[in-house]
């Protein structure tokens, strides 16, 4: 990964630059858009405007594929960030997107885990360090609507791909493909469906595929914050009796934040103004960066979970959030979307049959499974044991991390793992 870490900063874009040219771009495709006649019939629509979504088109349509993408463009910049893993900035470099992303990318180069429970059985403080893999970085951490920016910009020039600016209002699948219903009033029908719309998929409802929701007592808070002190490239998870709390490096001395407490403090904090609220994340960060102040938007999501009985139905697939959701830890849940992506494209390969065939679908889901069930299954067991408060589970937990600080060859392993390189 040291190709991608090198970058020169000396002409490295201004937000303000970049979004600018964004919203310019914006303006073009949307009146290419306006000429662009709705197709009738294409071999796959993907469902789903999101980050998925528009990597599942761009990587399909590369195969050779008639490809619609069918959803609004994704929203506002709200100051969520997300930590791309080694599997998925290899993702990104084949689609062509990551140059562009590189330059106001952070790397994270160490990965700590400190035990703030206050349980009588506490394991010391864990580091995962990337040169133990030969790695100048786990991964590269950015903000969302910058990604999502940089795929909308190659999907919008992607040969091959139609971009439908409208919200699916509809599905339904036969034996010989789909047909999607617009809000604008008209329909589009494909050999294959893709659901990529998040967890109220219309595509994951017309299947029959069984989905299984539960909720967490815990709200994500979300903030980016400025600090005195340098990261070193470093991202630090507290494990607290709410949930994790992290900080991940952003470029200069910046972090993002992702806190996982019960709502009613949630809420508490939410009230806050910008100043006490770096205040209170300055002390539960026990100040090792120092000083902080908020230096961008903040944001609140309760957490929940979401899984399916399989990733296929006739004629169609569900990726991303259509088919896992699971509180954000450890940097799994978009990894885990792109994997999708990458699964689909290998399982429908290059254009000459049918993308929608059953053994295609069937390859596809079986490729999936185990890695969206152990990652699943991993996460919510360590958010659970987290709020569980039991000496037990507090001491598996603890000799869990010890294990990993002790055993060079079971470490490597789990950050081989937690990078999907293994997936």
């Amino acid at each position: 990964m040291a190709a991608r870490d090198k970058v020169d900063d000396t002409h490295e874009p201004t937000a303000a630059a970049a979004r600018g040219a964004f919203e310019a771009h914006e303006v073009e495709m949307a009146d290419k858009q306006a000429h662009t006649p709705l197709p009738e019939q294409v071999d796959i629509a993907v469902i789903g405007g999101g980050a998925v979504g528009l990597a599942a088109a761009i990587a399909l349509s590369r195969q050779g594929w008639d490809v619609a993408l069918v959803g609004p463009p994704a929203g506002r910049r709200d100051g969520r960030t997300v930590a791309l893993m080694e599997g998925s900035l290899r993702i990104l470099d084949d689609l062509g997107v990551w140059s562009a992303l590189a330059p106001i990318a952070s790397p994270l180069a160490t990965l700590t885990i400190i035990d703030d429970t206050g349980g009588l059985f506490r394991a010391p403080p864990v580091s995962f360090h990337a040169g133990e893999l030969g790695l100048d970085a786990f991964g590269q951490n950015i903000e969302v609507a910058s990604l999502t920016e940089a795929l909308s910009d190659a999907a919008d020039r992607r040969p091959g791909l139609t971009r439908v600016d409208a919200l699916a209002t509809r599905v339904s699948l036969g034996a010989d493909g789909g047909e999607v219903t617009l809000a604008t009033g008209g329909t589009l029908r494909a050999s294959l469906l893709v659901g990529a719309e998040g967890r109220e998929s219309l595509v994951r409802d017309a299947a029959g595929i069984d989905a299984r929701r539960w909720s967490y007592p815990q709200t994500a808070l979300t903030a980016i914050l400025a600090h005195d002190r340098p990261h070193h490239d470093a991202s630090t998870e507290f494990h607290t009796r709410q949930g994790p709390f992290t900080l991940v490096p952003m470029q200069e001395n910046r972090s993002s934040l992702v806190w996982l407490v019960e709502p009613a403090r949630a809420e508490q904090l939410a009230a806050l103004d910008d100043e006490d609220f770096a205040a209170v994340v300055e002390r539960q960060a026990q100040s090792m960066l120092g000083r902080m102040r908020v230096d961008g938007p903040r944001g609140a999501v309760p957490m929940s979970g979401l899984s399916v009985s399989r990733f296929t139905g006739e004629r169609c697939a569900v990726i991303g959030e259509a088919a896992h959701v699971f509180p954000p830890i450890g940097a799994q849940g978009l990894n885990l979307g792109f994997r999708d992506v990458a699964a689909l494209a290998k399982a429908t390969g290059p254009v000459g049959s049918d993308p929608g065939a059953a053994a295609r679908l069937a390859s596809f889901d079986r490729a999936r499974r185990l890695d969206v069930a152990t990652r699943t299954a991993a996460v919510d067991a360590l958010n659970r044991s987290l709020l569980a408060g039991f000496l037990p589970v507090d001491m598996a937990r603890g000799l869990g991390l010890m294990a990993l600080l002790a055993i060079g060859p079971l470490r490597r392993f789990a950050m081989r793992q937690g990078l999907g390189l293994n997936a």
